[in-house]
This record gives structure tokens, C-alpha cells and sequence, in this order.
């Protein structure tokens, strides 16, 4: 069965899509900086996504919009801490938690979180071994601004081999292919052209036997595309891309309004799965 292992979960992903909730508990993200940074708002509001249908909760505490500035790893985790214990007992789905930090990784699965999801890619080796002492879930990103790639080679190759080289990497430290999930890093270090084609052919650079996830909510390719409205307003144009990504093989849409995402997401599947001659309804 094809699926994403994650800690204690095993999420099957052959048939629907699954919606990873995003909880930014930042002052300073790029959409929804500082609506859920007290950590009773932003536990309330994980307990509402996962009601919501969100089957993963991926939470954040530092902003990695363009032009960011880095928070020190101590800083990092006393924003996270308060969230993940006020959420011990209650959540019953996957907790990600989104950091390029060893050391923060480290104490989240410590305490509580079942994924690691490194917008770096699982640059620093250190990431990996930490997983390996565990059985928690890796998203591994694709990040244009920290590789060192032939820029002039074409972006779906340089996604695939840089994929293909993480899972030989990840294996090496005796990690599963079952626990990788690789998002392909719609807007991090990508033209504006590039990301349109990464959205289009999630076919071409999925690896077989890993999870794939899209995460394009809210981000400036959407804006671009659909007059550059602001940020909170992009939900209907995200939808879109992230149904089309589904279409060629997404399994995980990683979104900021759960419960639009959710429908969204059921429908697609439905109607996927009436092209494949399944009958939906029995």
C-alpha cells in the first residue's frame, strides 16, 4: 500500500489526498503572521484544523518568506514548546514540525511531533541522523536558494536528481523510503515560469515509493497569476494549482484554509477516481 509513515501513523495516500494544516506561530509570516503566535490561540486553532479534516498539522515557528531574517534555534524552540504541550493528549493526527535547526528537531520528537519538514532540504546531514534514531516521517524540500545546481539545467531535472539523491542519502542511515515525502519547493529559489511548470508535471519528479507533497498556499506564483491580490485573499486561485498538482500525482496539499482544501481535495479524488473507471459511490 502506498502511504507516508510517520512516527506512529501510517497515512495510506493510493486513494485521496491528504491536507497537512498550516500553523504558523510567528510574528512575521508572509499570509498570517501573528494571528496564532499566543500559544492558546495557536493550540485552539490546531484543534480546529484537525476537526477541520486536516490529516497532518504542520507547525511553524519561523518565518521563511523571502527575505527572512533567522531567529536562533533557542528562540525557535520557545515558540514551539508551549504549542506542542498544549496539544499533548488531544491531537489525534501527525504533528510536522517545519525547521532547518538539528537541535530543534531533535527536542520536537522529544516531544511529541512526529514529522521533521527542513525547507533546506535536509542540507545538514545531522538532520538525517537525528531521524534515524527515531521513526519519525521527513519532508524533504527542494530549495533553489541553498543548492548548488547548474542553473541553466532544466528545473524538473534538477528537482528529480536532487530527489533521487536525498532517498539515497536518507537510506544510507537506514531511513525508509516509506518515511520520505518530498515537496519540490514552489517558491524558493524558482522563477516565476518554473514554478508554473513544477505545479504541472508533478508526474516528472515524484519518486516512486515516496510520499510527494505540494506546497503552493497563498505563495507569489498564485498572486502573480491571478492579479496579485493580497496573500489572505488567495485561497480559490491555491486551490486550483494544488487541484492540477493532485491531477499528476500530489498526495499531500499543504494549505492554510483546511476546510476549503479539504473539499476541494475529496472532490478531486472523486472525480480522479471516476477517471480511473472506479465507481465513487460503489
Amino acid at each position: 500500500m502506498n502511504g507516508f509513515l510517520a512516527g506512529k501513523y501510517f497515512l495510506p495516500l493510493d486513494k485521496s489526498a491528504c491536507v497537512m494544516g498550516i500553523l504558523n506561530v510567528t510574528p512575521d509570516s508572509f499570509s498570517d503572521g501573528g494571528l496564532y503566535f499566543d500559544p492558546k490561540a495557536a493550540a485552539e486553532h490546531a484543534l480546529e484544523m484537525q476537526e477541520q479534516g486536516a490529516g497532518i498539522l504542520d507547525i511553524g515557528a519561523q518565518s521563511t518568506r523571502p527575505g527572512f531574517e533567522k531567529i536562533l534555534p533557542e528562540r525557535e524552540w520557545e515558540r514551539l514548546a508551549p504549542v506542542l504541550q498544549g496539544l499533548r493528549g488531544k491531537i489525534r493526527i501527525p504533528v510536522s514540525v517545519d525547521t532547518f535547526y538539528p537541535r530543534v528537531a531533535e527536542l520536537a520528537l522529544q516531544n511529541g511531533a512526529d514529522i521533521i519538514n527542513d525547507v533546506t532540504g535536509f542540507q545538514d546531514p545531522e538532520m538525517f541522523r537525528i531521524a534515524a534514531d527515531t521513526d519519525c516521517g521527513c519532508v524533504v524540500m527542494h530549495n533553489g536558494h541553498v543548492l548548488s545546481e547548474d542553473p541553466g539545467a532544466d528545473i524538473l531535472v534538477r528537482i528529480k536528481t536532487f530527489f533521487l539523491h536525498k532517498l539515497e542519502e536518507a537510506g544510507k542511515f537506514g531511513i525508509a523510503p516509506e518515511r520520505i515525502c518530498f515537496d519540490p519547493g514552489v517558491g524558493f529559489g524558482k522563477t516565476y515560469g518554473e514554478n508554473l511548470r513544477i505545479l504541472a508535471n508533478v508526474g516528472r519528479i515524484r519518486v516512486n515509493g515516496c510520499a510527494f507533497l505540494m506546497a503552493a498556499s497563498r505563495k507569489g506564483t498564485i498572486g502573480k497569476a491571478c492579479g496579485s491580490p493580497p496573500a489572505a485573499q488567495r485561497m480559490a486561485g491555491t486551490i486550483a494549482a494544488h487541484t492540477i498538482a493532485q491531477a499528476s500525482g500530489a498526495q499531500i496539499l499543504r494549505a492554510h484554509d483546511v476546510p476549503e482544501a479539504v473539499q476541494a481535495a475529496r472532490v478531486a479524488d472523486a472525480v480522479l477516481a471516476a477517471r480511473e473507471g472506479n465507481d465513487a459511490n460503489g
